[in-house]
Order: structure tokens, then sequence, then C-alpha cells
């Protein structure tokens, strides 16, 4: 294999992003990087991406770009830092243009994104590759949890971001604007199309039972193993499943502030009159005897 994998772990929202090393030519790829946020304070710093661009250093890696499995509602994306200290660009799917207009009507473009790739550098379909070193990246479109999701192949390795969890875990909600759980059992069939012994990253774990924090398993394993689509599932079980699922889960935490930085390639929002960088939440006022005017 002429390929590593890294992992990193981001403990405040359960996130998994790797460094991905081809080592003949020391070139390398950051998928799903992250941000720290607390949302209370709204105090953003770079601590975790840091840590990362010091591995690099450390081994004198070059890195060549920074993918986004899809649009995360979960945690804030640091592949903006990452581009502005590296000159590495960004990628995504190109399904990140209907997320970007399906919430058009709920944030404020962050006017980024005057050419067709809307704040990313790359925008990739299913069958293209990406080339870093010796090594490429392949990619397939994988929608369900969202449409813009995408699972990268590198090698005997596919990162999946958050199409699947470890088995213990199950598979990723599918409630958010252009989710749908039968889209998700086909691009989860895809995955498990690949050899028995790939390896599958995915991008969260949280720990079920209180176990220690595991973040790759096998498709074998996944096929015979996971909670929500092992051998014992079929699609329609699969789908009534998820649905009941989904209506039971609340918004993530992080999600409008996710949104208004992910959109847009992990680029902030702009400063206001007042020299202030703000996220805002739109608000959904449910009386309707209340009138305030």
């Amino acid at each position: 294999m002429s390929v590593t994998v890294t992992p990193f772990f981001h403990e405040q929202t359960g996130t998994a992003s790797y460094i991905v090393v081809d080592i003949t030519k020391r070139h390398a790829v950051i998928i799903d990087s992250v941000l720290d946020f607390e949302i209370g304070s709204g105090k953003i710093s770079t601590q975790f991406a840091q840590k990362q661009l010091d591995f690099l250093k450390r081994h004198d890696f070059n890195l060549v770009c920074v993918l986004d499995t899809h649009a995360h509602a979960d945690h804030l994306s640091a592949a903006n830092f990452l581009k502005s200290q590296t000159g590495a660009y960004t990628v995504i799917g190109q399904g990140i243009l209907n997320v970007q207009a399906r919430f058009a009507d709920k944030l404020n473009n962050h006017q980024v994104a005057d050419g067709k790739f809307a704040g990313f550098d790359r925008l990739v379909s299913e069958g293209d590759i990406i080339e870093f070193g010796s090594s490429e990246v392949h990619f397939l479109h994988t929608p369900g949890h969202t449409d813009d999701s995408m699972s990268f192949v590198i090698e005997n390795n596919v990162f999946v971001g958050d199409t699947l969890f470890m088995p213990d875990g199950g598979t990723a909600r599918c409630d958010f604007p252009g989710g749908d759980a039968g889209l998700l059992w086909q691009s989860i069939e895809k995955i498990h199309a690949l050899p028995d012994d790939t390896h599958i990253w995915v991008c969260h774990d949280y720990q079920p039972n209180g176990r220690e924090v595991d973040v790759c398993t096998t498709v074998g394993k996944s096929k015979a193993n996971n909670i929500h689509v092992g051998q014992q599932s079929n699609e329609q079980d699969f789908i009534e499943l998820r649905n009941k699922r989904d209506a039971t889960l609340a918004a993530p935490t992080l999600l409008y502030p996710s949104l208004q930085v992910n959109l847009w390639g992990g680029s902030l929002p702009k400063q206001e009159n007042n020299g202030m960088k703000y996220i805002k939440i739109p608000l959904t006022v449910e009386s309707k005897s209340w009138r305030d005017e």
C-alpha cells in the first residue's frame, strides 16, 4: 500500500478527521476538517486544525487539498483556515449547489461565492479522480443523509462521512432537507459492494454504551453487523426504521452555526458595520397570538 491514514478525533463534536498521506511522494489530503467552536461565547479557534498542520510539518508532508464529504450540520469546517495556511485547494461534491439553494431563503450568502464553485475550489461528481502524489481519490456519490454527500475511495479505504457509522452505531439521519432514507439505503449498498476487506472510516463516533472511540471498520463487518443495515435487514424495514427514528431527533446543536460556515467552504461570515462577525439563527415563532412588531 502506498498510503497511510491518520485519524484525529474531535471530542467536543464526536468528529473524526483524517490525514491521508501518499508515502512515496509525501503528499497529503485532509478529510472533514474541524474548527473549535464554543456556542455559548461565540469563540472560534483553530487548535484542532493546528494539530493537523503541526503533524504535516513535523513529517514534512505537503498538503494538496482539503475535502469535505458534505456540508456538515454538527461541526464547523476548517477547510478555509487550512487553505489559508498551506495553499491547499478545497473540494466538495457538486450537490453543494443544491444544498445552498435549499437554505437560500434562511441564510445570508457570504458573498464569497461569486463563481460557479460557490466558495469551494473544486466541485466533484461520481467517477471524478483527484491525484495527490502517486495516489488517487475516487469519488462515489452517496446521498441520503444529504444530497451532496460523497464518499472517497483511496486504495483499500473508503471515507463515508455520515452515511454509515460503526456497526453498533447504525446509520445517519435522513430528515434534513434533501435527505431520503431510500437513497441512503442505495448509497450504503454501493459502499457495501466494495471488497469485504475495504476499510470504512466514519466521520462520527458517539461511543454507544460508553465504549472506547472507534472510527474504522470493514465492509465485511458492516454488512454482517451494522444494526440498521446488517445481513438481516431489507430496504423497506430500513426505511421505516430510519423514518421513525428520525421523527424523534432534535435538530443538531450546531446546525445553523455549521451551515453558515460550511455551505461556503469554511469561510466565516463577513464583518458587519460594527466590525463584528455574527452567526445568526432564523427564528420560528409558534404562537400565532403574539404580535411582536
